[in-house]
């Protein structure tokens, strides 16, 4: 068995975590693999092998990331389109993604005997239209739409080529049952069970006094249309990176990902014991 380690070192305590992790899974019998940017800090471990992540991804049985919700997003993006699993180990401050926290390290020894249960994550792609050249991109949390300009949009929602409305907001989300508790939740959107498979909106800010949000089915085709005057109204994030600027009257497609993604569960926690451990109390 191959595992190997996407870590964020910016994260307090990730290098620390990482060495550690390093140790068990080779006290386990689990060959190492880490990107060789970070050949110093395992240098004093022969059994560590170093290669870059974009080939790990396609070879190792399973990735684990390090670090916190936002390094979990990142790591993903290498694993789209395979088979290899994708666990967290968070040392960030919420890591509402992650499988373990840092000190349940000795609960890796389960993989070496399958005691863990998989969860698939459905994803979702953006179309982007740009001149002649379609370009598509993949999520696992969200797409937004936004303002750029700290204007209020004007913009159309179509599914299935069919009207959904016509909408005034600062934006609108699009995201899996995965995102539902990351930026929809804080615009007011519900939250969905990661199993269920549906495509959430969630309007930013919207002028109006009866917009909610809405679920649609996992196989809709849905569009956005800019109605802003002016160019540049509407900015394109796919997991919170930018990907394009909207102009008046240009269209992005959402529709369901070719793939999904299969995160581990180790320690059994059911969603829910998850969600009110990590948000139903403050942050420190």
């Amino acid at each position: 068995m191959k595992a190997a380690l996407y870590p964020n070192f910016q994260k307090k305590n990730a290098l620390s975590c990482a060495r550690d992790t390093c140790d068990v899974l080779n006290a386990s019998g689990i060959e190492v693999s880490v990107s060789g940017e970070f050949r110093e800090d395992f240098k004093d471990k022969p059994f560590v092998i170093f290669e870059d992540i974009e080939v790990s991804a396609q070879t190792a049985d399973i990735v684990i990331a390090i670090g916190g919700d936002g390094t979990i997003l990142r790591c993903a993006k290498f694993l789209m389109g395979t088979d290899t699993k994708l666990l967290g180990i968070n040392t960030g401050t919420l890591g509402f993604m992650a499988g373990l926290e840092a000190d349940q390290l000795d609960k890796l020894v389960l993989l070496t005997n399958g005691e863990y249960e998989i969860s698939k994550r459905m994803t979702i792609e953006v179309v982007i239209h740009d001149g002649d050249e379609e370009r598509v991109y993949t999520a696992l949390n969200e797409v937004s739409a936004r303002s750029g300009s700290f204007r209020i949009c004007d913009f159309d929602v179509f599914s299935d080529g069919y009207l959904v409305g016509r909408y005034r907001a600062d934006g609108i989300l699009f995201s899996t049952p995965s995102g539902s508790t990351a930026y929809a939740l804080s615009a007011g959107g519900p939250i969905v069970e990661p199993d269920l498979e549906c495509i959430e909106m969630t309007l930013i800010c919207p002028h109006s006094l009866f917009s909610r949000a809405t679920l649609f089915a996992p196989d809709r085709q849905l569009r956005i249309t800019d109605r802003t005057k002016g160019d540049g109204s509407m900015v394109i994030s796919v997991d919170g990176e930018v990907n394009k600027i909207l102009g008046e009257n240009e269209s992005i497609e959402i529709r369901r990902g070719k793939n999904d993604l299969n995160f581990v569960n180790l320690i059994g926690n059911s969603f829910h014991e998850s969600l009110c451990r990590k948000m139903c109390k403050p942050l420190k």
